[in-house]
């Protein structure tokens, strides 16, 4: 897929662990597993909206589109 999810940064930047992370936007550890390694099929606006607000950024932070991704499918 082309699009990457780039949570790994942001949660180094802002100190916090996955546990920590998980528990402020409301999904499982294992649900932040798959959306920062890339295995997420889709991801709601409402956890989107989560997201930014517990890690104060912008979707564009967070969501990157990879031209040359799509060609390790």
């Amino acid at each position: 897929m082309a699009i990457r999810i780039l949570i790994d940064r942001l949660l180094v930047e802002r100190g916090m662990s996955v546990g920590e992370f998980a528990e402020a936007i409301g999904i499982t550890p294992a649900n932040v597993a798959v959306l920062k390694n890339g295995r997420a099929r889709a991801v709601r606006f409402s956890t989107l909206d989560s997201i930014c607000r517990v890690l104060e950024c912008q979707p564009g932070d967070i969501l990157v589109w990879d031209d040359e991704s799509h060609l390790d499918s």
